[in-house]
This record gives structure tokens, C-alpha cells and sequence, in this order.
């Protein structure tokens, strides 16, 4: 079979598109024809093997696994001892972080990490959702409930995760202010944000309203900022960043939690949680995966490059099989 793999840590040119044997399902896995995988920062991080504590988890010197790739959707092609969730020919999703493999025409995979794929989402779309939707969906809801007039801020809006925060933050009746890069005020706008930044030119912290959430995908700026900014009951929650940023913000909740009222918090992201409630969110039309673009397997190369660069709005699909 095909799959794109790196055999050690750097940009997108050490992706290999390289023959390599078919998986064999182990005890309670389906061995997955993928049809369609979507790029995370995960993915982009473990390539470079950035930061550092990825590569004591990952492999110091050299990646262990050497396929990435962890939201896939595809057809269950054969069952491993003990599977009784799927058969044969059922179109499944999930997120198979810790294992990954999903640049690839086939990968196994534990059967409880995927679920059912509902025929009103095509491949490519149900690959767009596990992770990125779910960091969105838990870090909206992880610290305090987002309810109808609550004033949520989003940082990174226009991008995988962050167009999925928006929408999910409409869909719970929020007033919803997108941060992004000026290129992606368009479809910050599209998925529903009520007002946007360019983080670029525009401070939204300057903004005398206070906010009930803030939900920080990039982590541009010192937390204390933003938590100046935070209503009296309100929560700031890091998605993504820096090891710095994220050390000071891990630093910080100790001594806001003391002071009571506002809340800080590192999202640790539990993969496929609430996928059920996520897929009826696109099923009643509430939230629509944002897919910047689409690739080939051999063009993974190229995505991984414009993953890099910054500039996907939405997420970013290879398409290995039809």
C-alpha cells in the first residue's frame, strides 16, 4: 500500500511518498481503508518534532511512528479478534491520536476510537470534525457554560478549530468576536462571528465590553491580558501556543483560582468525547466543517506547507481513496 511517511524530524520535504506492507488488525481493531484524512497542528508539531516534549513522548532523535495523520473517515475493509461494533463495508470516523497512520491507503485502529459515519457527511467532511471540532466544543464548554447573550472571544477564528468555535458558540446563542489574520476576516464573518480583529492592526482587548469566555487557539499574547479583560465570572481557556505562553498560563491558575470568581485553564483535549453531540450539531445545520482545501496523498507535501505557513482557513483534507 501507499502511505506518506518521515523517517525523521524537518519540513514538509521529508514526507516520503513510500510502498510500505498493510496493517494487520490486532485484537478489537478494524483494519480502515481511509479515504479521506484532515491535517492538524498536532501533525505539523510532530513533523517538526517542535516542541521539545514531543520528541521525549514521540522519539528523541527519530519519530517511532512514522505515519501521521489522526482524523480519518473510511470503510472498515477487515476485523481483528474481538471487534463487535462494525462489520465489513461500515463507514466510520474518529480520532486515532497516539497511533496516527492515517496518510496512508489502509491503517488499524482501535474499533473504540471510531465511530458510525452518517451518510449526510461525505468523507472529507467527516474527517474535518474529530479534533478540531472537539478541541473547539471542549474548550467552550470545559471552564463555563456558554448560554444565549454570553460575549465570547475566539483567538485563531479563521482557523480548523477556530471555525468550529464560532459556529458552536452561535449555536449556544453567544455574541461571538473573531480574532485572525486580516485574509481570513471573510470566513471568520461567514461562519457566523458577530465582529472581527485582525490581530495584526486591531486590539480587541481595547474593547471597554468585558467577556464571558475567552477561548485562545493562538496565544499571541501574555494571559494577563487577557484576563483583564474577563467579565467577574468569566473564563479564559488556552487551546494552543507556546510552551512558554502555556507555562505562564499553567503558572497563573493557582493565583486566580485563589482569587476567585474568573477562571484560567489549559484545555487537555480528550479525543472523540461528545463526537456524537458535535455530528448532530452539523446534523440540524447548527455547525458545517470550513474545508480550505483538498489533496491528494502526493500532494501532502503541499498542505503540510500551507499548514505551516498559516494561511488554511478551515481545514485542510487529503483525499487518499474515493
Amino acid at each position: 500500500m501507499k502511505a506518506m511517511v518521515y523517517t525523521e524530524y524537518g519540513s514538509a520535504e521529508k514526507l516520503r511518498l513510500t510502498e510500505i506492507e498493510c496493517p494487520v488488525p490486532g485484537e478489537g481493531e478494524v483494519l480502515v481503508q481511509v479515504c479521506s484524512t484532515a491535517l492538524n497542528s498536532w501533525d505539523w508539531e510532530l513533523l517538526n518534532g517542535t516542541p521539545f516534549a514531543n520528541r521525549v513522548l514521540h522519539g528523541l532523535r527519530r519519530p517511532r511512528r512514522r505515519i501521521l495523520g489522526s482524523d480519518v473517515a473510511g470503510r472498515v475493509e477487515a476485523l481483528g479478534p474481538g471487534v463487535d461494533r462494525f462489520q465489513t463495508g461500515d463507514e466510520v470516523l474518529g480520532d486515532i491520536s497516539g497511533r496516527w497512520g492515517g496518510l496512508a491507503d489502509y491503517l488499524s485502529a482501535p474499533q473504540d476510537a471510531l465511530l458510525p459515519k452518517p451518510a449526510f457527511l461525505s468523507f472529507s467532511e467527516a474527517a474535518a470534525l474529530p479534533q478540531a471540532g472537539l478541541l473547539a466544543l471542549q474548550g467552550l464548554t470545559a471552564r463555563k457554560r456558554v448560554e444565549p447573550g454570553s460575549r465570547v472571544l475566539v483567538n485563531g477564528a479563521g482557523g480548523g478549530a477556530g471555525t468550529f468555535a464560532v459556529q458552536i458558540a452561535k449555536a449556544f446563542g453567544a455574541e461571538v468576536i473573531g480574532v485572525d489574520a486580516q485574509e481570513k476576516a471573510d470566513i471568520m464573518l461567514s461562519v457566523g462571528a458577530d465582529h472581527v480583529f485582525d490581530y495584526l492592526s486591531e486590539d480587541p482587548l481595547a474593547d471597554p465590553r468585558l467577556y464571558d469566555l475567552i477561548l485562545d487557539f493562538a496565544l499571541h499574547r501574555s494571559p494577563r491580558d487577557h484576563l483583564r479583560r474577563l467579565s467577574a465570572e468569566g473564563a479564559y481557556v488556552v487551546v494552543g501556543g507556546s510552551t512558554a505562553r502555556i507555562l505562564q498560563t499553567t503558572m497563573l491558575k493557582p493565583w486566580v483560582s485563589m482569587a476567585g470568581g474568573r477562571s484560567v485553564g489549559l484545555l487537555v483535549a480528550e479525543p472523540n468525547r461528545d463526537l456524537s453531540l458535535l455530528i448532530e450539531l452539523v446534523r440540524d445545520g447548527k455547525v458545517t466543517p470550513v474545508i480550505d482545501r483538498r489533496y491528494s496523498l502526493a500532494e501532502t507535501p503541499d498542505a503540510f506547507r500551507r499548514l505551516g505557513e498559516g494561511h488554511a482557513q478551515g481545514k485542510l483534507v487529503i483525499e487518499v481513496a474515493a
